[in-house]
């Protein structure tokens, strides 16, 4: 699968684990940064991965900052992305199968870096399951 991930400087070093981990299972991994742990603006990243995303450059992206929660934000403003910020295997899990999310954003300062490095694994394995849950996120989308 052809991801993309990015991070701002709190999320950079988890950001790297996770790209090394997913390249090791065979992932194609394109990095829209950051690339240090030098200050950056978190939207940055979210817009560019929720845009490789949206345009068909990636199947999924892998978000991380230090909540998950203001560069999913970014990436939810661009047009077809479901950006969501997990915490858990369950969390992980729910956004795929019923919410179809194409961007899973991760926190690297609320959760453990092996921890997370499992759930973006897990996640990317993950379906959608369709049926009732394609009228809702067809909704979503609608809002778009």
């Amino acid at each position: 699968m052809r991801i993309a991930v990015g991070a701002d400087h709190a999320g950079y070093a988890l950001k790297e684990r996770i790209a090394a981990r997913l390249r090791k299972a065979g992932h194609d991994i394109v990095d829209c940064g950051c690339h240090s742990e030098e200050s950056v603006d978190y939207p940055e990243f979210g817009a560019a991965v929720g845009r490789a995303v949206a345009g068909g450059e990636c199947e999924r992206g892998i978000l991380v900052c230090g909540t998950g929660i203001g560069i999913g934000m970014a990436a939810n403003k661009v047009p077809g992305i479901r950006a969501a910020s997990v915490h858990d295997r369950f969390t992980a899990e729910m956004s795929r199968r019923h919410n179809d999310a194409n961007v899973l954003c991760l926190g690297a300062r609320v959760m453990d870096a092996k921890h997370a490095e499992e759930v973006a694994e897990f996640w990317l394995g993950l379906p959608f399951d369709g049926g009732r849950h394609e009228r809702r996120v067809g909704k979503i989308n609608a809002l778009d």
